[in-house]
C-alpha cells in the first residue's frame, strides 16, 4: 500500500500507518520512538486515525497451516444478471460463506473474484458445488489453485 497518495496525512501519520500495517499490536511508547514524537501526540494521533477512518480495526495474522486451512484458490465468477438487483442479493449471499475470504467485482471478463480458504481441494470442491455455484445468479466458474503464497497481508 503505498501511503504518500493521500495529501490529508503528514508524514508522522503515514509513519504511524506504515508501522501499524506491520504490527498492530505495536505499543504506543514504541511507536513514538519510531517515529520520533513523544508518547502524548502519537497517541493523540493514532486515536485521530481510527476516528477518522484511516484505520478500521486490528486483526491477527492467523497460522492457516495449524489451523488446517492451508488450500487457498481463486474464484472466478460470472453472473446471468448484473442489474443492481442481483449484485446486491449475490452481495448478501457471499458474505454469509465463511470460507470465502475475500470477494471482488472486477471489471473484465468475469464478474466477481473470490478468495477461498479449505482445508483440501476436497474441501474446496465442495465449497464450490453446494455453495458457490448455487449463489443467486451464478452462470459459471472458474477456479485457480494457488501453488505457493509468495506475499501475503
Amino acid at each position: 500500500m503505498n501511503l504518500d497518495s493521500s495529501g490529508e496525512l503528514d508524514a508522522f501519520d503515514r509513519k504511524i500507518l506504515e508501522a501499524v500495517l506491520e504490527d498492530g499490536r505495536i505499543s504506543v511508547t514504541e511507536l513514538a520512538n519510531r517515529i520520533g514524537l513523544s508518547k502524548t501526540p502519537t497517541n493523540a494521533r493514532l486515536k485521530r486515525l481510527v476516528d477518522q477512518g484511516f484505520i478500521l480495526g486490528f486483526r491477527a495474522i492467523l497460522n492457516t497451516q495449524k489451523l488446517d486451512a492451508s488450500h487457498v484458490a481463486f474464484a472466478e465468477v460470472k453472473l446471468s444478471d448484473t442489474r443492481e438487483k442481483a449484485l446486491e442479493e449475490f452481495n448478501r449471499a457471499i458474505r454469509k460463506i465463511p470460507e470465502i475470504e475475500e470477494c471482488h467485482m472486477i471489471a473484465g471478463r468475469f464478474d466477481y473474484l473470490l478468495k477461498v480458504r479449505t482445508r483440501n481441494i476436497r474441501r474446496y470442491r465442495e465449497i464450490l458445488g453446494e455453495k458457490i455455484s448455487s449463489l443467486p445468479y451464478v452462470s459459471s466458474t472458474s477456479t485457480s489453485v494457488v501453488m505457493e503464497s509468495v506475499k501475503e497481508r
